[in-house]
């Protein structure tokens, strides 16, 4: 497979195709055309397409969506992104389109590639969120896909349970981890400097996104931390799921309120894995908590359904969305000893591994599929 168009709409995925992104530039026997879309393409959500150049890709296509807060901007952004990605995919014509996770603009994706015949790389299928409606994207974009990097056994069970090939299913591990194992990780006064944030003797990093099919309130997480006057909090905004606004206009209250709090819109890749590395614990709905945490022998406090299926390290935490119970959980974590804690997905070479897939993987048959029923 030679030419590659990968789709990134949102930091977070941007952060785990990096290092699959740049094992395919840096392949002189590859060409990869990169799109984005989604909130790296929106000032209030940090323009992160910049940060994407700063790191040295070419972003080859934007395709714009016009994102908004409510269930019905989110569907029309769909058909937006439906529209533009497959625009762009008709004059591009690569041999395989590579997608990452759940999210609705990368479902508009798939979607436009698989009406135009361009076979699907899918990266973490198989996952479960029960919290949010993002398992049915996920699973809605394994059923379109053609080849599959799951980061984990059980995952790849589900996957072929859902009637895939299991020669097409590939256990690779988290994408997460390479950036884990490969980033520099900045010291807390360097990471201080870099940021404007003044470290205390106990720190949390907080992400707070909408849980899609639950009514859980920020106001509980900020009610909580409301209590803990002593830590500092370092925040980062979520994105642009219906709610998302509000959540960003409560945050901002409570750092404009609270001398020990502040947000921000996007850190960067590395500069959120090094806040990972130099905070107490992670607190939030954020997979992250989930998949990178653990590598660093943090705990997690993890809060409500968002993540409710997903495997979980003995570093992690689950509460109810309840300032309570968030306080008692935060105050445990930080007496947690996670230097036992063991990440369930993998062990940083997740990139490499779907990298040699996809460069020894033909196109000729991908799109050939057949309903693999469970024996």
């Amino acid at each position: 497979m030679k030419r590659i168009a990968a789709v990134t709409s949102t930091r977070a995925d941007y952060g785990l195709l990096y290092w699959v992104l740049k094992a395919i530039d840096d392949d002189p026997e590859m060409e990869l055309t990169l799109i984005a879309t989604g909130s790296h393409l929106s000032e209030a959500h940090g323009m992160t397409v910049n940060e994407i150049e700063r790191d040295g890709f070419r972003v080859a296509h934007r395709v714009q969506i016009e994102p908004g807060d409510s269930r019905l901007d989110t569907a029309k952004s769909l058909s937006r992104a439906v529209w533009g990605i497959a625009e762009v995919l008709d004059t591009v014509k690569p041999e395989a389109v590579l997608l990452l996770g759940d999210r609705f603009e990368i479902l508009g994706a798939a979607a436009a590639a698989m009406l135009l015949g361009l076979p699907i790389a899918h990266l973490f299928g198989g996952d479960v969120t029960e919290g949010a409606f993002d398992d049915a994207i996920r699973h809605s974009i394994t059923k379109m896909s053609h080849l599959h990097f799951v980061s984990n056994e059980e995952s790849a069970r589900r996957v072929r349970q859902l009637g895939e090939d299991p020669a097409r299913v590939f256990v690779t591990g988290s994408t997460g981890l390479d950036t884990i194992r490969r980033a520099k990780v900045l010291s807390r006064e360097e990471l201080g400097k870099s940021i404007g944030f003044d470290f205390r003797d106990k720190n949390l990093l907080v992400t707070f996104h909408p849980s899609t099919l639950a009514n859980e309130r920020v106001e509980e997480l900020l009610a909580a931390l409301d209590e803990l006057p002593e830590l500092g909090i370092l925040f980062t905004k979520g994105n642009i799921d219906p709610g998302s606004m509000a959540i960003g206009e409560a945050i901002d209250a409570f750092v404009a309120s609270h001398s020990n709090a502040k947000a921000y819109v996007s850190l960067g890749h590395e500069r959120y894995v090094s806040a990972m590395a130099n905070v107490d614990a992670v607190v939030g709905n954020s997979s992250s908590g989930l998949y990178e945490a653990p590598s660093f022998r943090k705990p997690t406090v993890d809060i409500g359904d968002r993540q409710k299926g997903r495997l979980r390290a003995s570093s992690v935490i689950h509460v109810p969305a309840e300032r309570k119970a968030i306080a008692d959980a935060i105050r445990k974590a930080l007496t947690l000893d996670c230097s036992d804690a063991v990440n369930p997905y993998g062990d940083g070479h997740a990139a490499e591994r779907v990298h040699r897939v996809l460069r020894q993987t033909g196109a000729e048959g991908l799109l050939e599929k057949r309903f693999v029923d469970l024996q």
